[in-house]
Order: structure tokens, then C-alpha cells, then sequence
């Protein structure tokens, strides 16, 4: 059967987004793709770089200010040691922390991740979280598609998903938030906690 066409009005806080020009969405949102096309023989300071491109005018090098906070991104995501080698040379994960930090480069209020963990192994996947909250108690909004639920479930609100379709959304610490967690897997997991921590633990 054909799928059903949705209508309706997109916001980005709060303010229709075609009433956005494409600078003030690139400035305000960001956005970290799964499997992002980025050429290959860019160094990883360039790459990050580009997370500046909305706030340099057309052609313009880049300022003080730009290289300082490329240099802040790398080091919260810990790649500030190959900022010279090209992504072709970087691993899976070392290219993930560098796509993460373009991502924050861009300074945004708003910042969209899909599986922005893949590739990282558990000490990144903790170092992404605490970089997460940080933007979060700095101000910002961070919406991630996420599979690992150790991580999910430090989250402050979820919206569960199955075939496509919205389960669930509530509040991360919810009761019925963790019904509907249990239910997309089957029964197969059960949220539990652990030393004041969300967990999900074989059923």
C-alpha cells in the first residue's frame, strides 16, 4: 500500500522554519549525519573547520576566533593529536570524534545525531555523553538516534520507536517509558536501577 502523505508545519524554537533564512538555520542547527560523505584527503582541522563555515562571510578566512574554538572541539573529543592527518588515515571511531567535533564547532542551539556512537568504543561512548550534558546545561538541545540503551537511559527524555512508527515518548525515568523499552525488545530486557543509574539487563 502506499504510505500516507503527512502535512503539517515543521518549528525550530518556536518560529516556522521556512521563515529561516539558510545562514540563521545553519548557525542555530547542527547536524551529524550516520555514514557522513566527507572527502577523505581533508586534514581533521579542516574538517572541523567547516563547522565555522555559517559564521564566516563568503570567502573569508578564518578568524581567531574560529581557529580557537576548532581547537576546543578537538580537544573535548580527544582528537586533537591527528589534527593534520587526512580522514582516509584515521580510524573508524577517531573519524567519528572528528565528525562530532565539527558538529560542535557550529556552536548551535539545536544539535541532531544519528548513531553518533558507532565506532566508539565504550570510554568514547562515555566521554560523548558527558559532552552531551555539558551542551545541556550550557543551554542547548541535543536530540540523538542512539541503539546503545546503557546510554539512551542517561538521557532526559526518549522516544521509543518500532517499525517506524512512535511507541512511545515520555520522560527517560518514567515508568511507562520503561514498559515501552521492554515491550520494542520483546520482554527480552528489563530496566532496572543500579546505584542510582537506568540499566538494561537481561529478562
Amino acid at each position: 500500500q502506499p504510505r500516507k502523505a503527512w502535512q503539517g508545519q515543521l518549528d525550530l524554537l518556536g518560529r516556522p522554519l521556512a521563515a529561516w533564512s539558510g545562514r540563521q538555520r545553519a548557525r542555530t542547527l547542527s547536524w551529524m549525519g550516520q555514514n557522513e560523505a566527507v572527502a577523505q584527503e581533508l586534514c581533521s582541522y579542516d574538517v572541523v573547520m567547516l563547522g565555522r563555515l555559517p559564521h564566516q562571510a563568503w570567502l573569508a578566512p578564518p578568524s581567531a576566533h574560529d581557529h580557537a574554538v576548532v581547537r576546543q572541539c578537538l580537544e573535548m573529543t580527544q582528537a586533537w593529536d591527528w589534527r593534520h592527518r587526512p580522514l582516509a588515515e584515521l580510524s573508524g571511531g577517531e573519524r567519528q570524534r572528528v565528525l562530532l567535533a565539527r558538529t560542535l564547532a557550529v556552536q548551535a542551539q539545536v544539535v541532531l545525531m544519528d548513531e553518533p556512537l558507532a565506532n566508539l568504543d565504550p570510554p568514547h561512548q562515555s566521554d560523548w555523553m558527558q559532552t552531551v550534558q555539558q551542551l545541556v546545561h550550557q543551554g542547548h538541545t541535543v536530540v540523538s538516534v542512539l541503539h546503545e540503551l546503557g546510554i539512551a537511559l542517561q538521557s532526559d527524555h526518549m522516544l521509543v520507536m518500532q517499525s517506524g512508527r512512535v511507541l512511545h515518548q515520555g520522560a527517560t525515568h518514567d515508568a511507562a517509558t520503561h514498559a515501552a523499552l521492554e515491550a520494542v525488545f520483546d520482554h527480552r530486557i528489563r530496566i532496572r536501577q543500579v546505584e542510582d543509574m537506568w540499566m538494561a539487563l537481561p529478562g
